[in-house]
């Protein structure tokens, strides 16, 4: 199961991140995740974090089927890295709210690190 954090403050975010790297966590194994897409680009790229997208070829492929809703979208990111789908709709929601996610894949102890 993959940790994930809800943050308001988006320095918070990116202070934690920095201190994921500090202890050895992999750039590729953190993400970042909200409904503002400017927003989200602008932590990952701030702390050195990865988000959750799609290949550039995917995107020209989606553009004529684009998700209804942006929820959709966010949703759909969240289980394909291991979320049900229930936890998935809450996180949403959470992110709705303009909460942003921070997710870190394939760690243990990523707790401890931001104690």
């Amino acid at each position: 199961m993959p940790f994930i954090r809800e943050y308001t403050n988006d320095e918070k975010l990116v202070e934690d991140i920095k201190k994921l790297s500090e202890n050895g966590v992999r750039r590729d194994d953190v993400y970042v995740l909200s409904h503002d897409d400017d927003r989200t680009k602008r932590i990952a790229n701030n702390a050195g974090a990865n988000t959750i997208g799609f290949s550039e070829q995917d995107l020209k492929n989606a553009v004529g089927n684009m998700f209804a809703k942006k929820g959709d979208e966010l949703r759909s990111k969240l289980q394909e890295i291991g979320f049900s789908e229930a936890e998935s709709e809450n996180y949403e929601e959470d992110m709705d709210e303009g909460k942003v996610l921070l997710i870190v894949t394939g760690n243990d102890n990523i707790e401890s690190y931001l104690a």
